[in-house]
């Protein structure tokens, strides 16, 4: 493997556990010795949220087992949006390529030797956009190690300065530029309503990123490349995260292998966009539980039902 690894970035704010969770987590990985953390921190958003943020920021002064730790503490409060958006295009400006963390995913010990193997794969291959470091437990019997789709999931994930140029945040612009038939095909046949969160954005009802890299993907006519098996599971879906309501549907077993090849099939696998589709399918949850959860967080800021594949 070439040894010029990647940087990890490391984005937080005030979940300490679950930060000391993703960095022991990260820390285990076998090329973390060799690999540079940049980590910002964003500042508090008010001041109930002080304690915590120093809480934090105490805690990532420790930090060791890595070539390098450079640390970031946002002077104001950025959200994790605009946090993401200038850390990303800051670092991988520098560095040409970059591989993202959020504060509440822990990684296998493989994750950086599997990030960084893709991102050397395919650093020539103007059509893969994006290196996802993690998978839904979706049915993978019939993939491949590694294949394409066209969604980017950005729990764990890595990309170049080549494509990150192409990152555009404009509501209007892709509100615009989808037709009928395109949102239909981004929904993966309406199994998920991706383009709803464009929508949501634009009503102030969520303010995110990650859709806006999806939609500039899709738009570029850019893959995703996925592994069979997880490299990262979220724990964040316990009601404390950003955009995530509590859950259990998520809940992988990390993979400790090394994919046998990396596919050079630069198509949408069909195999697994269906996996994915049958997988979303499932989780829906009923209608009345959605209203008693939607009811539920706006009287006690958490949902009371907990969510769970529904089939």
């Amino acid at each position: 493997m070439n040894r010029e690894l990647s940087p990890v970035i490391l984005f937080t704010y005030n979940r300490l556990w679950h930060t000391k969770k993703t960095v022991e987590a990260l820390q285990k990985n076998e090329l973390a010795l060799e690999t540079k953390l940049f980590i910002y921190s964003d500042d508090a958003n008010n001041n109930d949220n002080r304690e915590s943020v120093d809480r934090v920021r105490e805690y990532i002064k420790t930090i060791i087992g890595f070539k390098a730790v450079i640390i970031h503490e946002r002077a104001k409060n950025f959200g994790l949006a605009n946090s993401i958006i200038d850390g990303v295009g800051t670092v991988v400006k520098e560095y040409g390529k970059v591989i993202v963390l959020e504060d509440d995913l822990v990684t296998s010990p493989c994750f950086l030797s599997f990030m960084n193997k893709a991102l050397e794969t395919y650093k020539n291959d103007e059509k893969v956009m994006h290196i996802s470091g993690s998978v839904y437990p979706i049915d993978n019997r019939k993939l491949d190690d590694t294949y394409f789709i066209k969604p980017a999931s950005c729990w764990g994930w890595g990309t170049w300065e080549r494509a990150w140029s192409y990152y555009r945040k404009d509501v209007d612009y892709y509100l615009k530029t989808f037709n009928r038939e395109m949102i239909y095909d981004f929904n993966l046949n309406n199994s998920y309503k991706y383009f709803d969160q464009i929508k949501l954005n634009k009503k102030g009802k969520l303010d995110t990123w990650a859709i806006f890299w999806y939609a500039s993907i899709y738009l570029n006519k850019g893959l995703s490349l996925h592994p069979k098996e997880s490299y990262v599971q979220n724990i964040g879906h316990d009601g404390e995260g950003e955009n995530c309501e509590e859950s259990t549907y998520y809940e992988v077993e990390l993979s400790n292998r090394m994919p046998k090849d990396f596919t050079r099939n630069f198509i949408e696998n069909k195999e697994a966009r269906a996996s994915f589709e049958a997988f979303f399918n499932s989780i829906r949850a009923p209608l009345h539980r959605r209203i008693i959860n939607k009811i539920s967080r706006m009287i006690f800021g958490r949902n009371l039902l907990k969510l769970k594949s529904y089939k």
